[in-house]
């Protein structure tokens, strides 16, 4: 069965993400063959990257590090619950993204975002950079979730539908939940489809070669 890591990449206190990744992965524990896990950055606890090593090499001194990579090599996949911060990732997603290399190499990667109106869209499309610069695969599908404070009922948790009286839905919009059902879906199906073409093919032996590590 492949492993699919969903990280919660927000840290700060009162966050939503646990909240929309508890139902992501619910959702992914239903609709697909996955082992899912949830990665939560703030547990991990990261530092700003503070290893003397490139992390091309693997040869890293603090166990945080080494905990990090062991977490992440045992993945097949990952989906990356973000928030937007001024119109980019957080800080502490980018920070855990960098402490490593060959272990993100060939693995497919999806976006659950959210934020207000534009739904963490444009977070998302800076991130790909720095994904595929790790050999990361960034799925085409993605989870898009606008005003994202309005879906959260009264004990804290995701709902696909808008539940806040504050969030007056018109009649043009009264498909939303089926439609960010769908998107769900798709993700999570390209996902596992590419998991397992990965699993069963040379995913780990093509392309491991690049330019020489560097420091700075």
């Amino acid at each position: 069965m492949n492993l699919l890591h969903v990280v919660i990449c927000s840290t700060r206190p009162g966050r939503i993400g646990p909240a929309v990744a508890r139902w992501f992965g619910q959702f992914a524990t239903e609709n697909s063959t996955f082992d899912v896990r949830l990665a939560d950055l703030a547990d991990l606890a990261l530092p700003v990257f503070d290893e003397p090593n490139h992390p091309k090499l693997g040869a890293y001194v603090h166990d945080h590090t080494k905990a990090w990579s062991a977490s992440v090599a045992a993945a097949d996949a990952f989906v990356f619950v973000m928030p937007e911060y001024n119109a980019g990732p957080s800080p502490a997603f980018v920070n855990a993204l960098c402490y490593l290399h060959k272990e993100w190499h060939h693995k497919p990667c999806g976006f659950v975002s959210y934020g207000g109106v534009s739904g963490g869209l444009r977070a998302v499309q800076l991130c790909k950079q720095i994904v595929t610069t790790l050999k990361l695969v960034p799925l085409i599908e993605g989870v898009p979730i606008p005003t994202v404070a309005e879906r959260l009922d009264a004990e804290g948790r995701f709902q696909i539908e808008a539940v806040s009286g504050r969030y007056r839905v018109e009649p043009a919009d009264r498909r939303v939940g089926a439609r960010d059902a769908a998107r769900t879906r798709a993700l999570v199906t390209s996902a596992e489809t590419d998991a397992r073409e990965r699993v069963g093919g040379a995913g780990d032996q093509v392309g491991v070669g690049g330019e020489a590590p560097c420091r700075g």
